[in-house]
């Protein structure tokens, strides 16, 4: 198909304002969604989304079709079963798209959906480039559109906590944040498979899309697609960018000045090509941030408290997932559901900045505390819901999201260049550094090459 020929068979471009949106969209009218992607994840999310009063998915869409007549299950068998995507945005009948594809789809889909006057949800992260993620900010704005980034840490109750604690400065002063996700794959991974005739149902050129085109292999199908750079960015950009988003939330900060990475494929012998050990080194203003991705040991790192619930652990040692900010104060630790105080043993510094050397360190400490929290999907999709209905910009708007995912992005770039990487944030580009700078975006496949 011809660029000019994909274009016409696209779905147009529509001028529905906010204004009149409001008018059509009433405070009780029910809310009618199409889920694109239709997997373990989007139809999580989307039964959440689904449980907020006066909502509905009227139309699914998968390019694997059991998926999405699977989905009829929880939708009701009344919802409309898609396999390509254009023909959701035509529906009249739908007011915001739920993109739960692979990472290489987010974009080109978000865009084309706020141009034909969509509201948007789209997982985490953003896009699958840096380039892409402002191509989606874009879209947002100049359609006026509501688009709200997977990223549910921002509505959870016990991070505002933290990041009260933080930027009141009782925790004194932090220079250092320690982020990290872990988990034994060791020592097969996904496995080596051959490449096998494309599945009934599946249509495989619409799943490689923007991708190369390569034979139907069923470890670059379903949930393995993140181990393969065609179409993800590894640990990285999967569980990654939750924790950097909170960690621009807590810090207050959206952008690191430079970057250093080292990592391999050391232990997991498979056919994945990310790497199993990463070491990611951030500089931001005012303190530095270390990332980790394990992927041969699922221990992690941190205090525990006996006791204390922790994402993902599986035993009574472990703590695979979370980050550590530590203050002249004290260090919070925390995840997606709790997180614990823990006082500085030496601390010297008053909670109003000022000092004193010879008052009691217990003049500075801060008290121990433990607060026990949840995962937040249910009031992220409730945030969205209220957003579609009011117009406000959502908790994790694209412009959030796409900063948040840019740090994961920037990581890996770090990774493959193989130096230190200086950022301009302003610019979005690299510091004299042309070759990093190409790692920005990608040659996208015709006729997908849009962005």
């Amino acid at each position: 198909m011809k660029r000019r020929e994909f274009i016409k068979s696209s779905t147009a471009v529509v001028t529905t304002t906010a204004v009149s949106y409001n008018k059509i969209l009433g405070a009780n009218d029910r809310v009618h969604l199409a889920l694109i992607g239709c997997g373990g994840r989007g139809t999580q999310v989307a039964r959440l989304m689904q449980a907020v009063p006066n909502v509905e998915y009227n139309a699914l869409c998968d390019v694997y079709l059991p998926n999405a007549e699977g989905a009829r299950a929880w939708a009701g068998s009344s919802a409309q079963v898609f396999q390509d995507f254009r023909k959701v945005l035509d529906l009249k009948s739908v007011d915001a798209v739920h993109v739960a594809t692979p990472d290489h789809w987010h974009a080109i889909i978000s865009v084309m959906a706020c141009n034909a006057g969509k509201d948007v949800y789209v997982e985490k992260p953003l896009a699958y480039s840096i380039k892409e993620g402002r191509a989606i900010v874009t879209a947002a704005n100049k359609n006026n559109r509501v688009v709200q980034t997977g990223m549910q840490h921002r509505s959870a109750p016990h991070y505002k906590e933290v990041q009260e604690i933080i930027q009141s400065g009782k925790l004194g002063e932090v220079r250092f944040v320690r982020v990290w996700n872990y988990s034994n794959t060791t020592p097969f991974g996904i496995g080596r498979v051959a490449d096998a005739p494309v599945p009934e149902g599946l249509d495989w050129e619409m799943y490689l899309g923007p991708a190369p085109k390569v034979p139907y292999n069923k470890n670059r199908h379903l949930r393995w697609y993140r181990w393969f750079w065609d179409y993800a960015g590894g640990t990285i950009t999967d569980f990654g960018t939750h924790r950097f988003d909170t960690v621009h939330q807590v810090m207050g900060v959206d952008a690191p000045k430079t970057i250093t990475a080292t990592g391999g494929r050391f232990s997991v012998k498979d056919m994945g090509e990310m790497p199993d050990v990463l070491q990611v080194t951030y500089e931001y203003p005012g303190f530095m941030m270390s990332y980790e991705a394990c992927n041969m040991n699922g221990m992690g790192m941190g205090i525990r408290t006996p006791g204390f619930n922790y994402y993902g652990a599986r035993g009574t040692s472990d703590r695979p997932n979370g980050e550590a900010y530590y203050g002249t104060n004290g260090t919070i630790v925390c995840d997606r559901i709790g997180y614990e105080v823990f006082p500085e043993p030496n601390a010297r510094r008053r909670r109003d900045g000022t000092q004193d050397m010879n008052a009691p360190i217990e003049t500075y400490r801060m008290e121990a505390r433990r607060v026990q929290g949840r995962d937040s999907t249910d009031l992220h999709c409730a945030n969205f819901i209220e957003c579609l209905r009011s117009r406000k910009k959502t908790i994790a708007e694209p412009e959030i999201g796409h900063r948040s995912t840019a740090v994961a992005h920037l990581g890996n770039i770090a990774f493959k260049t193989g130096r230190r990487l200086v950022w301009d944030a302003g610019k979005e580009d690299f510091v004299n550094d042309s070759a990093a700078s190409k790692l920005l975006s990608r040659k996208a496949r015709k006729p997908w090459d849009l962005i």
